[in-house]
């Protein structure tokens, strides 16, 4: 049997809180995991939580729904998909450029929400198809004595900029941060979005030059410049001064690449 939908609400309005809650109540295979009044909130109870699904107002006391989205999008293994629920239509450019995944207005419709869950739903299901083929992918290269050598790798990544169309050359690359169906490219002070799954972007790259240190993140190789322990967790310091988490299920890659650069 599959898992129902696990789903935060974040409202300071009880009424838009209590309209959502009804309304999920009609939508099959959900379950209202938690409910929140203001981002701080909001930000603890998807660490507690870890839902599949936050439907999160933007105008709130406190953090707005922007701030706790981009904690969101940090949050590694552990991010939901986010759906802002507003009456501001203004924010709507702003929400997808931070990689939301929908936008509702209010009053929200039901067969509008629903639809939206659906859909949701099934980007939740092919990431994590996505994430079991990768992993399976693995073991078959580590069962054959390692991956094959590539025929050739990117140089070079056409992004967005002040909607132009830009060639970023991949040697500019310091770090890669996956935003849900997007990555992130940081390279020095500026950072682009891109509309491209991080695994497909991995199996462009030269896994000499860049290393998978957590499932939402690559960093390149000749940029680390520490590896720094505290509290049981384990980071990278890139020479730009960014500091990227590492999980457990990376330490052993992160050491291998770290021992070979002597």
């Amino acid at each position: 049997m599959t898992p129902p939908l696990r789903i935060l609400i974040v409202d300071d309005e009880p009424l838009a809180r209590r309209r959502l809650d009804i309304l999920l109540r009609e939508v099959d295979g959900v379950e209202v995991a938690g409910v929140a009044a203001e981002g701080a909130q909001a930000r603890r109870l998807i660490d507690e939580l870890r839902p599949d699904l936050v439907l999160l107002d933007i105008k709130m006391p406190g953090l707005s729904g922007f701030e706790v989205l981009d904690g969101v999008a940090r949050a590694g293994e552990a991010a939901p998909m986010v759906i802002f629920v507003t009456a501001f239509d203004r924010f709507a450019v702003e929400a997808f450029d931070r990689a939301a995944f929908d936008y509702l207005l209010k009053p929200v419709e039901p067969e509008r929400l629903a639809q939206a869950i659906g859909r949701a739903r099934e980007a939740l299901a092919r990431r994590g198809a996505a994430e079991r083929v990768r992993e399976l992918e693995e073991i078959v290269a580590n069962l054959r004595g390692g991956p094959p050598e590539p025929a050739a790798h990117d140089r070079e990544i056409w992004v967005q900029e002040r909607g132009d169309r830009l060639s970023l050359p991949v040697a500019a690359i310091d770090w890669v941060a996956a935003e849900r169906d997007y990555v992130r490219l940081h390279a020095g002070a500026r950072s682009f979005l891109v509309r491209l799954p991080l695994g497909a972007l991995e199996g462009r790259l030269d896994p000499r030059q860049f290393v998978r240190v957590h499932r939402s993140s690559l960093v390149r190789v000749d940029r680390i410049v520490r590896v720094r322990r505290a509290g049981g967790r384990t980071s990278v310091v890139l020479s730009t001064g960014a500091e990227v988490p590492v999980s457990r299920r990376h330490l052993a890659g992160l050491k291998a690449v770290t021992m070979a650069r002597g």
